[in-house]
């Protein structure tokens, strides 16, 4: 059985974090406009005191990263804001696998719906959303006059 665990991303494992990120190149140039992220980029996404930023590991290996707030200020629910899987690593259901964990964990701090953005573009982002029982709500403007499509999905026991 494959096994996800999740692990808290700390500075000095930044790299790792790079290379996930970096390995998903056509995500960058949709969400900045370019292929890479810098590193200062990176720490003020991955190191802050705002959102809970996790490895998600299959046994051992680094295979991608979620980043996410247990609870929205301005809404009260909880907001997944990032789920990636590196490059060498997808199609093989462990974005499933890692939501699926992370789910869980949801339901048992007592949660009973998520929320999460879908860059205006990333079909494929869309589709696999979709495919686990989110719904559209609403479009909202994001950083650098770009848009995301917003989600929400009623999780239960």
């Amino acid at each position: 059985m494959r096994t996800i665990i999740f692990e808290e991303i700390t500075g000095d494992k930044l790299t790792i974090v790079q290379e996930i990120v970096h390995s998903n190149k056509s995500y960058n140039l949709l969400e900045n406009g370019r292929a890479n992220r810098t590193t200062e980029e990176l720490k003020e996404e991955f190191l802050n005191s705002i959102t809970k930023s996790m490895f998600i590991k299959l046994e051992n290996n680094y295979i991608g990263v979620i980043d996410y707030l247990d609870e929205n200020p301005k809404d009260g629910f909880p907001w997944l804001g990032l789920l990636m899987i590196h490059g060498d690593q997808q199609g093989k259901g462990y974005a499933k696998l890692a939501y699926a964990k992370y789910e869980s964990e949801l339901l048992q701090t007592g949660k009973s719906s998520v929320r999460l953005g879908v860059l205006k573009g990333n079909a494929k982002a869309k589709q696999f959303w979709e495919s686990l029982g989110f719904t559209y709500y609403e479009t909202k403007p994001f950083k650098a006059n770009k848009e995301v499509d917003c989600y929400q999905k009623v999780i239960l026991k």
